[in-house]
């Protein structure tokens, strides 16, 4: 379960603190997916950050199964980020050097894993319908296509949070509606509890749970 409480978040400035987020609460099962939607420059993606570990909120707590990642010294915090949240960015964030495999396995790396993961990221690579692709770099992929390699590396390890940043807001229309749709299947297939932050009212249809941030504070979309 994803438990956050009452999240505050600002940042200092020589003119001032500025307020981003503010009494930010909600509470998530595994399998549940919520849209958070809102204007640019609303918070969205502090949100995110902050769930996800990557930035401390001024105030408040955040909890995955019982763990607050904060709490955590850096180099347990680094291996909660890896193994237990997923991420998903608006720019895939590919290394062009690699192969999908490679990119797909890059988590795996990171914690330890041993050869017996190239499995599982054969399995995402399959079900994000890539296996032709396997061997090529990110050039010769298209927009649609890098996107689902990332998906796959961010479900690789299993994570129990899965957190996406406009994740289909550098897409056609025809490669969002699918990575829409794969992002609510494979999440939902993993019990993985899925937030995702955008401007498209496309995909946020798609969620079960849909908010809006306004000045800080989630409300009813």
């Amino acid at each position: 379960m994803l438990i956050a409480t009452d999240l505050h978040k600002s940042y200092v400035t020589p003119r001032g603190a500025i307020p981003i987020l503010a009494g930010v609460s909600l509470r998530l099962q595994p399998k549940d997916a919520l849209a958070v939607m809102g204007p640019s420059g609303t918070g969205k993606s502090t949100l995110l950050y902050v769930l996800g570990g990557l930035e401390a909120p001024t105030s408040g707590t955040v909890s995955l199964s019982g763990v607050d990642p904060y709490s955590l010294p850096e180099p347990a915090l680094a291996a909660f980020r890896n193994r237990r949240v997923g991420f998903v960015f608006q720019d895939h964030c590919l290394l062009p050097q690699l192969s999908v495999l490679e990119n797909v396995l890059l988590p795996t790396l990171v914690a330890g894993s041993d050869g017996a993961m190239t499995g599982r990221a054969k399995e995402l690579i399959a079900q994000v319908g890539l296996t032709d692709r396997i061997d090529h770099r990110p050039a010769e992929l298209s927009g649609g296509e890098k996107q689902r390699v990332a998906l796959a590396r961010a479900l690789v390890l299993s994570p129990e949070l899965l957190l996406c940043d406009e994740p289909t807001g550098n897409l056609d229309p025809r490669s969002a509606e699918t990575v829409g749709g794969m992002l609510l299947d494979l999440a939902r297939s993993q019990g993985t509890i899925l937030v995702v932050v955008t401007h498209s009212s496309d995909l946020a249809a798609r969620m079960p749970e849909r908010r809006r941030l306004l000045d800080g504070a989630l409300t009813a979309a």
